[in-house]
């Protein structure tokens, strides 16, 4: 007999995270750089063991069409496997990865990433810019004393600045603006050459990327502006080794800054005291975007954070109290508010899906490759499609399906990678109707799982009532065929929701799985 348990999942089933192996690893595959953190958590604290970063440039490695060169992807991969090797006897659980605007970017990106799983020995999620922001933000704030001061944080990147504002531990706005060091070195420095109108130039062209953000990130929002990572570490080591630093970065070392770039006219010329080899041809980007930003916010002094990308990932993997798994939640709920969800409909969907998805996983051979955790996080999005199967209602009743799919793919949403939100899309596309036109994913068995618990979950309620579900089991009945009984009496009481379960077993044999219902 299918159990029926309560509609929410439990706190404990949903963390993926554990502080029980004591040990974990963030990699964060930049537009400019790959770098690798290991540590430990011991008496409340993480203590790092090992840092790795690696110059890949991957961001300049971007052709006309948007695609990784053969050479940038043999770069990525060659640093992965180095970046493999040292993982080697990781567990799932210890080890998050993730890829920001580059592979954004890149339509060739499922070609670099499949080879990189591989080497890497881990999934290596791309991840939105709002979601970027956030891991940023949480970082920062990871490696800062407690304080409710409100924080704007800056992390300027190879392709991509994030700005975030948050009240102590906590994001609440996040943006994402398609202006890097190394993209816009490469647009307004192209042959290395430093000028003096360069600078004007890219500065006011960053400024009109981000001009938006001048009402949001205005300064009476915020009390304090943190830089974090890359380009602010690099022009705040440069200013710190010539003498400028009082603490912080303001306009007037920027000045300077930019005067001793004029002055050198050239990367080969360049010689300054704390500019790193591998910074020089990229350092006239950054400081031209700083520049902007600092005019563009009214920002007087700037701090260099410790914290960053990496170390918000850490933060998830220790299960902060504002981790992922809470993010995605408020995200889910976010969405199914701004598309006007009907709520309860989707919560009555997920309860059965969910319920039918850990009925057939407890009775069958296939199972999720990382065990119990991942069979939790493969219910868990099923849930959260389920919550959502309807969002296309919004713009429209008739082909629905198709345009909440659409809304989830282009959608970004705090907390989820985009891997993640073209699942979900998936989902939701293949919610109801023909399966051909999810044919491509059906050869995904954890997904036909979720696809199949899924469909069967809305014809079941489609009536948007609580179904009647005694006695029903839903088990495997072969290699690819589920079998879904009920107990006699069942079809005569409810002759439309027979009909309909009838019409899903034809759908079904048009694929490679077969579904079978017994209706007495």
């Amino acid at each position: 007999m299918l159990a029926i348990e309560p509609r929410h999942l439990s706190s404990t089933d949903m963390q993926t995270g554990s502080q029980a192996g004591n040990r974990f690893a963030a990699v964060d595959l930049g537009s400019n750089s790959f770098r690798m953190e290991i540590g430990r958590f011991e008496h409340g604290d993480f203590r790092r063991i090992e840092y790795i970063k690696e110059t890949v440039r991957q961001g300049a490695g971007l052709d006309a069409d948007r695609n990784l060169t053969p050479q940038a992807m043999q770069l990525g991969w060659d640093c992965l496997a180095r970046f493999g090797e040292r993982l080697a006897g990781f567990n799932p659980s210890e080890v998050r990865a993730v890829a920001t605007q580059t592979l954004r970017e890149a339509r060739n990106r499922d070609d670099f990433l499949l080879r990189a799983n591989e080497l890497l020995g881990f999934p290596i999620n791309v991840i939105s810019g709002r979601e970027e922001g956030r891991l940023i933000y949480q970082g920062v704030a990871y490696m800062l004393p407690e304080s409710q001061e409100r924080r704007l944080v800056i992390d300027i990147g190879g392709r991509s600045t994030e700005l975030i504002l948050g009240l102590g531990t906590t994001p609440r706005v996040m943006e994402s603006f398609r202006v890097g060091c190394t993209a816009w070195s490469k647009r307004f420095f192209p042959d290395g050459q430093f000028t003096k109108r360069a600078f004007e130039v890219a500065e006011i062209a960053a400024m009109a990327v981000m001009d938006e953000a001048f009402e949001a990130y205005h300064p009476d929002n915020w009390d304090i502006a943190y830089g974090s990572a890359g380009t602010v570490s690099a022009i705040d080591g440069i200013l710190l080794a010539s003498g400028w630093h009082d603490g912080a970065i303001t306009q007037k070392g920027l000045d300077w800054l930019q005067e001793r770039l004029i002055a050198a006219q050239s990367v080969e010329r360049l010689r300054m005291a704390g500019l790193r080899e591998e910074r020089k041809t990229i350092i006239a980007g950054g400081v031209s975007i700083l520049r902007a930003v600092f005019k563009l916010l009214g920002i007087k002094s700037l701090t260099s954070a410790l914290g960053s990308l990496r170390h918000g990932l850490i933060y998830d993997l220790l299960g902060g109290s504002d981790s992922a798994g809470d993010q995605r939640v408020r995200s889910v709920r976010r969405l199914a508010s701004t598309f006007q969800v009907d709520s309860a409909h989707g919560e009555r969907v997920a309860h059965v899906a969910t319920s039918l998805f850990s009925s057939i996983m407890g009775h069958t051979d296939i199972q999720p490759a990382n065990g119990r955790n991942e069979q939790l996080r493969c219910v868990r999005k099923l849930q959260w499609a389920a919550q959502l199967h309807e969002i296309g209602r919004h713009i429209s009743h008739s082909d629905y399906h198709r345009h909440g799919a659409y809304i989830l793919e282009n959608s970004d949403a705090v907390g989820f990678s985009l891997p993640e939100m073209h699942r979900l899309s998936v989902l939701v596309m293949g919610h109801r109707g023909r399966l051909r036109k999810v044919e491509s994913a059906l050869g995904d068995d954890g997904l036909v799982m979720q696809l199949m618990a899924l469909r069967l979950a809305v014809i079941l309620c489609h009536a948007r009532r609580d179904p009647d579900l005694e006695g029903m089991t839903f088990q495997r009945a072969g290699p690819q065929v589920l079998r879904l009984a009920f107990r006699p009496g069942w079809a005569a009481a409810y002759p439309q929701s027979a009909h309909l379960l009838r019409e899903e077993v034809c759908e079904w044999q048009k694929t490679s799985w077969s579904l079978e219902i017994s209706i007495a």
